[in-house]
């Protein structure tokens, strides 16, 4: 098994990308945490009804309605449950 370490990873790669995480739950707050710890641009999309919105905004990230947030995202991650991802993207899919 690989093990990668800090060492191995180089931040110039995204540093100077907008990254929008989509979702604030558990794995969501983790990424989008860590990204704007390293100096990242990182603009959080939910859903306006979220009560994640305030959470997210008191971490003092950017929080943009999902459709926004992907669409300025040059890196888009999709943090949400699997069940709720379709309405949260709000479009039809391919995803399961």
């Amino acid at each position: 098994m690989q093990v990668y370490y800090d060492r191995d990873a180089d931040l110039k790669y995204i540093q100077n990308r907008k990254i929008a995480v989509i979702g604030f739950g558990s794995q969501g707050h983790a990424h989008a945490m860590n990204l704007a710890d390293s100096g990242c641009d990182v603009v959080v999309g939910l859903k306006n009804t979220s009560a994640s919105v305030a959470k997210a905004q008191k971490a003092g990230l950017r929080v943009l309605p999902v459709r926004q947030a992907a669409e300025q995202g040059e890196i888009v991650m999709i943090l949400v449950p699997t069940n709720l991802r379709r309405g949260s993207m709000k479009a039809k899919s391919h995803l399961p």
